[in-house]
């Protein structure tokens, strides 16, 4: 029995006292199976220089350095003009609080000053590399008409101004610093009161308006206007792509992708510091963005309502009027090229109604 249970267990040849096993026929070789033959797909190089994405500042995408200084000089020249017997036009530099970098910039006010007297408004300006240019003009002479004495920065990385500073570029690193130090320029300023300094901004202008709105209680102005503003740039880098992935990926500040400095592009990102929202803000959407995509803009107009309703005004415009050259980015502030008049649609003297009511109601012009 104990012989029986050690056959069928196939110990019995291993135990002691147990039988052999007796000889077996060798089983029939299984027919070999070919390994299945790799499927070889060559490199597509075209695609592979695609997708590439450097994190070295030396690649940072290149512009025409000389044009953007020709023009410069050129919008200059058109505010001094459109600025004569209408208001006050100076263009002036001072040194960003981070590092003492000299940031060029617009100061427009009224062209009777009240000593102390006159709320004001930092304005900044959009794009990854942009500038102020001759377009905002209807908007800052109505501005000026209604009190307000309007600072305008070049912070770095604003076209116009050479390679160097095009190259020095800190999306939402120092150039938040270059903006805040125009509150102090504004202060010092014998015709504005320094109690009533509020900021405004247009895309990029307004993830910086969001951001120093955003800071607690460091934050400075009294209040602030985010128009189309860029909020996410962890989820904006992913559905943009490489072609603008580059032009992050290759600043100093950043050198590198979300993936790979997730910490830094978290901080850099708004939607990430609402809770961290100390004074009163007005944001507009359009639904119809295809820069600021509404994609992108929703989780932020969400997290605003949600968790800072005592402090934020918020409007999300549904397909606004398309303007001749542009859909739902620039849906207020479009403007005749020619005649630098505003091209009113319905949508943009909404905007601009309620922009005008929220600076009166917290800066009181």
């Amino acid at each position: 029995m104990r012989t029986i249970l050690l056959a069928v267990l196939g110990l019995a040849g291993c135990m002691p006292g147990g039988s052999a096993p007796a000889p077996s026929t060798p089983a029939p070789a299984a027919a070999s199976t070919p390994a299945p033959a790799r499927r070889t797909v060559p490199m597509d190089s075209a695609r592979a220089r695609q997708l590439y994405v450097s994190n070295r500042p030396e690649d940072h995408p290149v512009a025409d350095y000389a044009e953007h200084m020709a023009a410069k000089a050129r919008t200059d020249s058109i505010f001094a003009a459109r600025s004569r017997g209408v208001m006050r036009y100076e263009k002036i530099t001072y040194r960003s609080q981070v590092d003492g970098l000299e940031i060029p910039a617009y100061v427009f006010s009224p062209l009777t000053p009240r000593a102390k007297g006159h709320a004001a408004m930092v304005w900044v300006h959009g794009g990854v590399h942009g500038n102020w240019d001759q377009n905002y003009l209807p908007f800052i002479i109505e501005a000026v008409q209604r009190g307000y004495v309007i600072l305008a920065p070049e912070y770095r990385g604003s076209t116009g101004y050479g390679e160097a500073f095009h190259r020095a570029i800190d999306y939402g690193g120092k150039e938040l610093d270059d903006v805040e130090t125009a509150y102090a320029v504004l202060q010092a300023r014998p015709e504005v009161d320094p109690s009533r300094i509020g900021i405004m901004g247009w895309s990029h202008g307004g993830f910086i308006t969001a951001h120093l709105l955003q800071r607690g209680a460091q934050t400075k102005f009294v209040a602030g206007v985010a128009m189309v503003p860029t909020t996410n740039l962890v989820f904006r880098l992913s559905y943009k792509g490489p072609g603008y992935q580059r032009s992050f990926s290759t600043q100093d500040g950043l050198r590198g992708l979300p993936f790979e400095r997730r910490d830094e592009y978290i901080k850099r990102s708004p939607y990430y510091s609402v809770d961290s929202l100390a004074r009163p803000i007005l944001v507009h959407v359009a639904t119809n963005d295809t820069d600021a995509d509404f994609v992108e803009s929703q989780p932020y107009i969400d997290a605003l309502r949600a968790r800072k309703p005592d402090l934020a005004e918020t409007k999300v415009y549904v397909n606004p009027t398309p303007g001749p050259t542009s859909v739902g980015h620039t849906f207020s502030r479009r403007v005749n090229r020619q005649t630098l008049e505003r091209e009113d649609s319905p949508e943009q003297i909404d905007s601009w109604n309620l922009v005008w009511a929220f600076f009166e109601k917290w800066l009181k012009p």
